[in-house]
């Protein structure tokens, strides 16, 4: 059982400057341990953690050494307990979250526990933020009409949501209509160091989210898990973590007139991918850090996933001050920050000789290098050099079907479909864009580009140039301060002569709510087959996430989202040919509107101001009328609506019994589905709109649910029924089992029938058979979707065969009970000869004690086959889980045996 700290005798006071005390901190300095000086920043904030959690019990003495004997143990794979500070949800899954832990009460009131026990431990911060469904824009009213349409649509939700706030302790709920979370926790949630009850600590997060990893560039720790693990840090229990390497990543030089930092993350993301950075810490540093502001560090930061880290940290300095104040942190705050950061040797002084600190692998850029460029057509890490794009269009459109291509024959590629658009005759040729979206906390975060493509905007009405009416363009701040300086400067009103008026505050284009094109854009695309273009200022272009009919999707910062929509299309080359022609007939290049560094500065400094901060993120404290006058029922037991398609009590403790079911192998399985690499949780999650032909489509319209009421997946994430008909529904899906065909079905194995992927694990879970899937390298990879995990176990999937798995991902199906194996290096499904047809059987132990993490495992078909896996249970924690059938069973059954 938990004992005193064994390190209470480093437990120090913190002297304010001018007397008084700010509070006990374990110090690290007080262990007098050389190699903690050598320590990167970032493993100093988990050693911290480890020193002021220990207890003998759920972090040990031991761990503590692992962490400052990093150096040594890191290369070993050594695991590590870990108690982040507090969790940040958001609304998608922060729905499940909270049905989640409404059920867990009612399963412990029916296990006769104590159902109150079941409240968070730490701070859980919930921004209501993925509710911006772009149906209404180039409008005025635009933000209103959005609005009143979301409440609409997501009424039950939200107060789902209301009644969790008030339901549960310890949760802050950011009312719809506030922000992108992200970017809400960056400005305003972000505590950098806590003070509780007289102790401090540095801030440290984890959310579910993968772009939680944003608050890094603000020097706090944070990363994104699953749905399920976030779950159980809110409940106390430590995360299980293997203590990562950590790439040093040098900066130097300044970024050349012209670039910007969107350009410098395409850069950077393309360089940690190509050197191989997955499930590992990577830490800035070097004398270019002067040369960042702290949004274009966020923006880095933000991007983590795109290039496999865990997190892209950005240890605090002066900028790191500088920009709390700016947002509105108090002065007698950002002291503590500071007075306790340098008291504990976390806080980077540029000004002070740097102290020699030790890395797992180095890498290093040159700012002065960076040069204009997108990404694209279907990856985030496929940069383009901006004086490649024309090309590298037309290589797409000759290339097979792939990232970078599209399979065009010769003779298609000039196609021109015509078409009218509202009475007026129109053209569409392969490229065009029909999606123009200034979205995503990447860069909506960042006044530089934010201004930049404000600047463009202005510098293009004054030459005369139009963006034609057919492109969806569409304006998405993170916060409402980015409107506060778009209206100080006077600048707005030229991105709305654009079309790109302000749609509403929150997640829009980038994960698939661009909502409607018009229709006779849509059907001028599908009768055609045009390979139409989207352009957004996002971090996601992977293929069917943005919207269904643009194949093309391609990243790009604020300001050349505004030039591409003014040009029209991504086959240009913007050196040699013009975006559009003046009011005075002449042609108008890029350079012609595009702004120096120093106007975007001066813009910058003269309308990014504190008070702008400090009145926005007041007003989110208050609510917002259609918020504060939603009626939710009193009561800590949640009074589930069986009628409800929006909230559902899912299965997952059905029949639970406080005996632990145990280990369980696989007999006889079916494949489900096989695939190949870079299935990603875009396409095994359910996202975007529900397709009119789709089970979940019946599902609702037998619950008498009109068509124009669906609403996304995401909306309706509280329901297990419509994400289980929605798992593995992604209409760009490519199933081997097809032989070629594209699309949601899959074919069931006894009878030979193509079926869509729910109905197939409907029937054979009716005829008593498990199901497996077969698949190749990066499995996972995307965000942090726990219902990429929960879908597939409530289909009725028992394992996982894969080259390799995204890191969140392999957590999350462990978390839920289904077995991960890795094919040995060399080998996959192909080489293996296995088509599918099989059957599988995996034999287990039937005890998680005769279990070892990373343990060989033999699987054998029906055919004679034989080969062996590597079982991806990667700790002692998480065989635990297994044998609970799941993490939050675990949570459970320990909470009530604590009590006995």
């Amino acid at each position: 059982m938990a004992t005193e700290n064994p390190f209470k005798s480093i437990l120090k006071t913190l002297e304010r400057p001018d007397g008084g005390e700010f509070g006990k901190y374990y110090s690290l300095p007080a262990l007098n341990d050389s190699r903690i000086d050598k320590l990167p920043y970032s493993i100093r904030i988990l050693l911290e953690s480890a020193i002021r959690n220990c207890d003998e019990f759920q972090v040990k003495s031991k761990d503590v050494e692992k962490i400052i004997d990093w150096e040594t143990t890191s290369p070993k794979q050594v695991e590590i307990p870990f108690k982040p500070a507090r969790v940040l949800l958001q609304d998608f899954t922060g729905v499940p979250a909270v049905v989640d832990l409404a059920c867990m009460r009612d399963a412990m009131n029916n296990l006769g526990g104590n159902s109150n026990k079941i409240n968070p431990l730490v701070p859980v911060d919930l921004v209501i933020d993925h509710s911006v469904q772009v149906d209404v824009a180039r409008s005025e009213n635009a933000v209103q009409e959005n609005m009143e349409l979301e409440f609409h649509r997501n009424k039950e939700r939200f107060a789902f949501l209301k009644w969790g706030s008030n339901a549960f302790q310890n949760m802050l709920v950011v009312p719809p209509g506030s922000g992108i979370v992200h970017q809400v926790n960056l400005e305003y949630l972000g505590r950098v160091v806590f003070s509780t009850d007289g102790m401090l600590y540095p801030d440290s997060v984890v959310g579910t989210d993968s772009h939680t990893t944003m608050i890094d560039g603000l020097g706090v720790a944070g990363w994104g898990v699953g749905g399920i693990e976030a779950e159980a840090a809110m409940l106390g229990q430590p995360m299980s973590m293997v203590l990562p390497g950590v790439v040093g990543f040098k900066l130097s030089g300044k970024l050349r007139d012209g670039v910007t930092a969107t350009d410098l993350v395409l850069t950077v993301t393309q360089m940690l991918r190509k050197h191989g950075v997955v499930g590992k810490f990577v830490e800035f540093y070097g004398e270019g850090m002067s040369e960042l502001s702290l949004a274009d560090r966020a923006t880095i930061a933000n991007m983590s996933p795109e290039y496999g880290a865990t997190m892209g940290f950005f240890p605090v300095d002066h900028v790191t001050l500088q920009y709390l104040k700016l947002t509105g942190r108090s002065d007698d705050t950002v002291s503590m920050i500071e007075s306790y950061l340098r008291a504990n040797k976390m806080f980077v002084d540029y000004s002070e000789p740097q102290s020699e600190r030790v890395y797992s692998s180095y890498l290093e850029l040159d700012l002065q290098d960076v040069e204009p460029c997108i990404s694209g057509p279907k990856r985030p890490h496929d940069r383009v050099p901006l004086r490649e794009m024309k090309a590298d269009w037309h290589s797409c459109l000759d290339s097979r079907v792939g990232f970078k291509g599209f399979a065009i024959s010769k003779e298609s590629q000039s196609k021109v479909a015509e078409f009218t658009f509202h009475g007026t005759p129109a053209q569409l040729r392969h490229g065009d864009v029909v999606i123009a979206a200034i979205t995503s906390c990447t860069n909506t975060s960042n006044p530089s580009v934010m201004l930049g493509a404000a600047l463009v905007a202005k510098k293009a009405c004054e030459l005369g140039l139009e963006v034609k009416p057919w492109v969806k363009t569409s304006l998405a701040p993170g916060s409402g301060v980015v409107t506060k300086y778009l209206q100080n400067s006077d600048l707005q009103k030229y991105l709305n002569a654009l079309g790109f008026h302000i749609v509403g505050y929150g997640c829009t284009t980038c994960i698939g709510n661009s909502g409607d094109i018009d229709e006779s854009v849509a059907a001028a695309i599908t009768e055609n087959d045009m390979v139409a273009a989207a352009v957004l200022s996002g971090n996601r272009n992977f293929e069917g996430r943005v919207h269904p009919l643009t194949r093309a999707n391609y990243l790009a910062s604020p300001p050349l989202v505004v030039a591409y929509a003014l040009a029209g299309t991504v086959d240009i080359d913007f050196e040699t040919e013009p975006i559009g022609v003046g009011k005075d007939g002449k042609k108008v290049f890029l350079r012609d509107v595009w702004p120096t560094n120093e106007e975007v500065a001066h813009v910058v400094q003269t309308n990014v101001l504190p008070d702008m901060f400090k009145a926005t993120y007041e007003s989110i404290t208050k609510g917002n009328p259609m918020w504060n006058q939603l009626s939710v029922p009193s009561g800590t037991l949640y009074a589930w609506d069986p009628t409800s398609t929006y909230i559902h009590e899912p299965p997952y403790f059905n029949n639970m019994t406080m005996s632990p079911p145990g280990a369980h192998g696989v007999k006889g399985a079916y494949c489900l589905l096989n695939f190949g690499d870079s299935i990603t949780t875009d396409h095994i999650s359910p996202a975007g709109s529900i397709h009119k032909d789709s089970p979940a489509a019946k599902y609702l319209m037998e619950r008498g649910v009109d068509r124009r009421d669906f609403n996304s997946y995401g909306s309706r994430r509280g329901n297990d029924e419509i994400m289980a008909r929605g798992t593995f529904a992604n209409i760009r899906i490519v199933n081997k089992l097809l032989k070629g065909e594209v699309g949601p079905k899959t074919i069931h194995i006894p009878t030979g029938e193509k079926l869509s992927v729910f109905d197939a694990a409907l029937k054979y879970k009716g005829e008593g058979n498990d199901t497996i899937i077969l698949a190749g390298a990066e499995y996972g990879s995307g965000s942090s979707r726990d219902w990429a995990a929960k879908g597939p176990m409530l289909l009725g999937v028992k394992a996982v065969i894969a080259k390799s798995f995204e890191r969140i991902h392999r957590s999350n199906l462990v978390g839920m009970g289904i077995v991960p194996l890795c094919f040995k290096a060399g080998e996959d499904a192909d080489t293996l000869e296995l088509t599918g047809h099989e059957r599988y059987t995996i034999d287990l132990p039937s005890s998680v004690s005769e279990i070892r993490p990373g343990q060989d495992v033999s699987v054998v078909t029906d055919n004679g086959k034989s080969f062996t896996c590597t079982m991806r249970f990667d700790t002692e924690v998480e065989l635990a889980y297994f044998d609970h059938g799941g993490i939050l069973q675990y949570v459970i059954r320990n909470l009530i045996n604590a009590r006995q």
